[in-house]
């Protein structure tokens, strides 16, 4: 992580200096469709609804900068990031001999401090428009996210189960994006572990990574 955050700053010292540096703010929606269940988009079971209850408990909001060099761009930000997350977990309760499967709701707010430092690259590169691909690692650090479990059905201790929420993570996100004027819209998608697990025995639950849409505005 620490050599991350060097090879970082030593690229901000060593751009050239007729490079275009630019600044602003950014704010996000974090969806929870990941690449697992993408296909809820097309066959019309995930959609504006489903937008419209999840945007006020999955947020983010930060600010950027960004180093234009030519078609190739250096991208740090920081952001503030809020995410409410219930997911069902099944498995066997090996522990308690019952080997029937057992389901239990997991409900997470995550609350995170995250720094990706992406690398971009603008394939169309027009003066008031161009589109970009990006991609680099995401540093996640915890800012009070509490887990906790529910069994609805009564038939499991969910005391047994140990619910961890990690310090800090590292991860990467990678994405494309356009420009248009002083604004930019992004749909990134994070492959990073969430900031906890849930553990019995050997068993560890941890989603994957979700989309992300942020739009930014370039105040300089």
């Amino acid at each position: 992580m620490k050599r991350i955050l060097l090879s970082s700053l030593i690229l901000l010292l060593l751009s050239p200096a007729n490079s275009q540096l630019n600044f602003g703010i950014r704010a996000g929606y974090n969806s929870s469709l990941s690449v697992n269940n993408f296909s809820s988009v097309f066959n019309g079971t995930y959609g504006l609804e489903n937008v419209q209850d999840e945007i006020w408990n999955n947020f983010q909001a930060g600010v950027f900068a960004r180093i234009n060099m030519k078609k190739v761009y250096f991208e740090p930000a920081l952001m503030y990031s809020i995410e409410k997350k219930n997911f069902e977990i099944s498995f066997e309760d090996a522990a308690t001999g019952n080997l029937s499967n057992i389901t239990l709701d997991s409900i997470v707010d995550v609350k995170t401090v995250d720094i990706p430092l992406i690398l971009g690259l603008k394939v169309l590169d027009l003066k008031l428009l161009n589109l970009r691909v990006f991609a680099g690692p995401k540093l996640r650090f915890n800012a009070g996210s509490t887990p906790s479990i529910k069994d609805d059905e009564g038939n499991f201790d969910a005391s047994g189960l140990i619910a961890e929420v990690k310090k800090a993570n590292l991860g990467l996100e990678v994405g494309a994006g356009v420009d248009v004027l002083m604004f930019a819209l992004d749909l990134r998608y994070n492959l990073i572990g969430n900031m906890y697990e849930t553990k019995i025995d050997n068993i560890t639950f941890d989603p994957s990574g979700t989309f992300v849409v942020t739009l930014a505005w370039k105040l300089f």
